[in-house]
């Protein structure tokens, strides 16, 4: 059998790396400088606001003013001011509250001020203000709502849920849709009675107004002139024994100066005085 004669074929040479391209040679240049000329550029930056500050400093202003003159000069001033959920909060009040106008230097504007000024103003419950930089402030309201309708020394205002004053304008808008509260500390306990009332809206549509006795518990003055006695702490109680009392008897329709509810094991009815004739003067001729 003939003999088979291995042949051992060289590896090829290595291939030389293609010579990359004029523009490739130019951008791996370009990539190197970047990050020096970025520090160059902020170096710059940085020696330009310590120079405005130096500047500003030999004017004799305070160092939140010289940082946001300094600024200012490299344009960091307000253009934009956003204001979001304004809705009875009158405008400019709010705006000089705010305390900024379009062109100040924006970093010198001190937000926990604005807000604490903001938030001294009747209508508005919480604010918050943002600084977003390079040109925006952007304040945000959380306004009081209208709870109930207080009655305080002659005077109608306006409360809100927690008993705070929301405001004395504009009370007549409101007359016909809010609650009607007198008294010494009224507000305060306003929420638990309307609450209550909620429960029993033909009580509720019945009621003219709630007055506060003692600041411990409600009498309640109904549409027929009588005087409903709530007991102390429980007015959902209360309500639903007169709205019992009131579909079996019809109470709320007779001539009853009072209805006392105070005493959860009885119950005390006063009829309405009589209207009385005085004798002296003749009775009024009846038309014809």
């Amino acid at each position: 059998m003939p003999r088979v004669k291995r042949i051992i074929v060289p590896p090829p040479p290595p291939r030389m790396p293609d010579r990359p391209g004029r523009w490739k040679l130019l951008l791996r240049r370009q990539r190197r400088l970047i990050k020096p000329t970025l520090l160059g550029i902020g170096a710059l930056c940085v020696v330009g606001v310590f120079a405005l500050i130096v500047r500003a400093e030999s004017r004799g202003l305070p160092l939140s003013e010289r940082v946001g003159s300094a600024t200012a000069d490299l344009g960091l001033r307000v253009q934009d001011i956003v204001i979001e959920g304004r809705s009875k909060t009158p405008e400019p009040l709010l705006r000089a509250a705010l305390g900024v106008t379009r062109g100040d230097p924006i970093l010198s504007f001190s937000v926990k001020d604005a807000r604490a000024r903001i938030e001294t103003l009747t209508w508005v419950q919480s604010a918050t203000v943002e600084r977003r930089l390079p040109d925006r402030i952007v304040i945000q309201l959380v306004e009081r709502a209208p709870f109930a309708v207080w009655q305080n020394q002659g005077k109608f205002v306006l409360i809100d849920r927690a008993g705070d004053l929301v405001a004395d304008q504009d009370v007549a808008l409101f007359a016909k849709e809010l609650p009607l509260l007198v008294g010494d500390g009224a507000p305060k306990a306003a929420a638990a009675l309307i609450e209550a009332l909620a429960t029993q809206p033909a009580m509720q549509s019945r009621m003219v107004a709630a007055v506060r006795v003692g600041q411990r518990r409600w009498n309640l003055r109904m549409n027929n002139g009588g005087d409903v006695l709530l007991p102390e702490g429980e007015e959902t109680a209360g309500l639903a024994r007169l709205a019992l009392l009131q579909t079996q008897y019809a109470v709320l329709d007779r001539a009853l100066q009072t209805v006392d509810l105070r005493a959860p094991d009885r119950l005390v009815l006063r009829p309405a005085p009589e209207k009385t004739i005085d004798p002296a003067k003749p009775p009024g001729r009846k038309p014809t």
